[in-house]
């Protein structure tokens, strides 16, 4: 056997362990609230070998990773003909970011990708980059694709300055998609923008981050909120800002919509990150918060602090110290995935149930803004433990 065939079947074998490996809850971790899974469930390992390497030996003789992967992390997730799919961001070597879909039969373990990635089609004004998609079925019969459309500032000659936009396609079975206008808002910018998957008094509804600029929300940031006509052209002429900003808090610097909301006997479950400052940099963690079920502008209750921090390995990677998430899935049983990537390199697994998720965000006191209140409530807790003794 010769070195070409020895070292692609050790690269099979690799690959295929990983894809196989089980998942299992991690037992060193508990809040009651959520469980962790050991291992993450997409890396840059698991995309398919074929994209990676020419396999041809007469081409690429000594097997080398040709066109490299650099992280697979950002997935909108969906329950589609039985099985659970993520449409992951997968970042190549290059800085270039594309849609892919992998598929697991319990969500937890075992994904693999489709054969190709996405092919997603282009407006007039070419994409330089996408990301991000939030994966809707909405009530209209179409799954929709709300993603980042990136290009560069053509008004800078600084090459780093960017616009982000609200890019906006349809399918019917995640693999032909069709491309629509991108969305349309007074906002020079807009990022993290989800569709509601329910008409609106006969309208389609945004969750919608208006900011000044590419990476600072500015005089803008918080959740928006937003009505339009029709979906091709989407145009929203009125935000309101439904989650503000707050001076220290961890949505200090901006907030953002995660996925589109779940919605629940008791009002629509929302997960969303927020963004503060800190010495290491921007630090990203998740939160949730519930609004009303007939009118789901309108927030109801805001647990303090943060849902889901990194933790551990999660803390590092390309942009480190940070948790985001745009998918997660509520299945039939009660039980709700949540997808969320670490430190924008992998995407990690987390198992709650709605009955669970309500509990923690109806009964978690909400942030009073004050250390000295804070010290109260925390008083109130102990004291009410210690009478039971």
């Amino acid at each position: 056997m010769n070195s070409f065939e020895a070292r692609l079947k050790f690269l099979q074998a690799q690959h295929e362990a990983l894809i196989t490996r089980p998942n299992e809850v991690d037992s060193t971790w508990s809040n009651g609230v959520f469980e962790r899974y050991r291992y993450p469930v997409l890396t840059a390992a698991h995309t398919p070998l074929f994209w990676r390497y020419d396999l041809n030996p007469q081409t690429n003789p000594y097997l080398m990773e040709r066109m490299g992967v650099n992280g697979v992390f950002n997935a909108g997730a969906i329950e589609l003909n039985g099985k659970i799919c993520l449409a992951a961001r997968v970042e190549g070597a290059d800085r270039k970011s594309f849609f892919a879909i992998a598929e697991s039969d319990n969500g937890l373990d075992h994904f693999r990708f489709w054969d190709y990635p996405l092919v997603m089609p282009e407006t007039e004004e070419p994409d330089v980059n996408v990301y991000d998609i939030r994966l809707v079925q909405h009530e209209d019969g179409w799954i929709y694709g709300v993603f980042c459309s990136e290009r560069k500032d053509a008004a800078s000659k600084d090459l780093s300055a960017a616009t982000a936009q609200a890019g906006i396609a349809r399918t019917k079975d995640l693999a032909t998609w069709e491309r629509l206008p991108d969305l349309k808002t007074r906002s020079p910018q807009q990022r993290n923008v989800v569709l509601h998957p329910e008409f609106i008094d006969g309208q389609y509804a945004f969750y919608t981050r208006p900011q000044d600029d590419f990476i600072q929300a500015g005089s803008g940031g918080g959740i928006g909120w937003g009505l339009s006509k029709s979906m091709s052209p989407a145009v929203v002429d009125e935000e309101i800002i439904i989650d503000q900003r707050f001076y220290h808090t961890i949505k200090e610097v901006k907030n953002g919509e995660g996925p589109a909301p779940i919605k629940t006997a008791k009002g629509w479950l929302h997960l969303a990150h927020g963004v503060r400052g800190c010495a290491a940099g921007l630090r990203y963690v998740l939160y949730l918060y519930l609004s009303d079920l007939h009118e789901p502008w309108k927030v109801t209750h805001r647990p303090a602090g943060y849902f889901i921090a990194p933790e551990g390995e999660e803390r590092v990677g390309d942009v480190s110290n940070v948790t985001f998430s745009n998918g997660w899935v509520a299945r039939e049983n009660g039980e709700v995935l949540i997808y969320y990537a670490s430190s924008d390199t992998r995407m990690h697994v987390a198992s709650s149930t709605v009955e669970r998720l309500l509990d923690y965000v109806m009964n978690t006191p909400e942030d009073p803004m004050r250390s000295a209140a804070c010290v109260q409530q925390r008083l109130e807790l102990i004291r009410k433990n210690l009478a039971l003794r």
